[in-house]
């Protein structure tokens, strides 16, 4: 049955009068009459014993009532889904992020995306480093990346939302630890533990660029899988680190301290970043409500 014959049917089964039930459906008597003699039709039954003075329901009649309401709520239901969906309100956004040094951000814009818009269910992916999560925006996998990007490509757009210090994480009892703020030329020696690296990955991109200026190559002994076992092979006296103040702020330490660098660095951006031209109302939501949770800072000035 079409929602508008189950329409037309409650309402004369509710008037039991066909001149009342067409004056509430906004259309003339006849083509209403019309209309149920098509249903009793198609359904192969009389659903209404009517004559010059009353209209009553048949028992086919009284066993259909209930689902034509059901039908028309479930029309009224998908017709109040698809406006939640155009206006934002439900839908789904898959958002990435690397790890520890992005927990807090991670856990506000959640809080504040399921007070705001509870329709919309957040899918957290962890694990996603900057440069993996890139190419999962661009290859639609992933809606949003939170990430460290010296350089992104054309095909995305972002905002700001953080700037981070660079550090040197060193064990404790290493010669200098005691020093107030490291000389990268001090460290021309040292062994290095890193992150995955990949195409337009930040750290290793800083960690090049801080060697080539002091006048050496970076010897690499290990490459750690996260931000966590990197901490714990520093503590452990393994190596060295270049590493962000965010780590610093969120991974437990034992045993390592961070070192702030002699020689002036541009800070490390934070950003949020999105495939250029995904209309999706749910994703724009969700950019919305990160403007007020994880405002920018002010922009850093360029390089020089």
């Amino acid at each position: 049955m079409e929602v508008n014959k189950a329409q037309a049917f409650l309402a004369v089964a509710e008037e039991l009068h066909f001149g009342r039930a067409a004056k509430r459906l906004h259309m003339a008597q006849p083509p209403l009459s019309r209309l149920i003699r098509q249903i009793e039709s198609e359904l192969g039954a009389t659903l209404f014993d009517r004559n010059t003075r009353h209209v009553t329901l048949t028992p086919q009649g009284e066993a259909l009532i209930e689902p034509a309401r059901e039908l028309v709520m479930l029309a009224r239901r998908i017709k109040d889904v698809v406006r939640k969906s155009q206006e934002g309100e439900i839908g789904r956004a898959r958002l990435g992020f690397a790890g520890a040094s992005a927990n807090q951000a991670m856990g506000d814009l959640a809080r504040e995306i399921r007070r705001r818009r509870p329709g919309i269910s957040l899918e957290l992916y962890s694990s996603q480093f900057s440069h993996v999560g890139l190419e999962k925006v661009l290859d639609g996998s992933l809606d949003l990346v939170i990430g460290r990007w010296d350089f992104l490509p054309a095909e995305v757009d972002s905002r700001l939302i953080a700037l981070e210090e660079l550090m040197i994480a060193l064990p404790e009892n290493h010669p200098l630890a005691e020093r107030a703020a490291v000389d990268a030329e001090d460290l021309a020696e040292e062994a290095w533990i890193v992150l995955p690296g990949g195409a337009g990955a930040t750290l290793p991109n800083r960690l090049n660029t801080l060697a080539m200026n002091a006048g050496f190559v970076p010897r690499i002994v290990q490459v750690a899988p996260d931000s966590w076992t990197l901490v714990v092979l520093v503590g452990a006296g393994m190596g060295i680190s270049l590493i962000l103040s965010s780590v610093r702020d969120n991974v437990p330490s034992r045993g390592v301290v961070y070192k702030p660098l002699a020689q002036e660095q541009k800070p490390v951006e934070v950003r949020l970043i999105w495939r250029r031209g995904n209309t999706d109302p749910a994703l724009r939501s969700v950019i919305d409500i990160s403007e007020a949770v994880l405002p920018s800072p002010a922009e850093p000035a360029p390089a020089s």
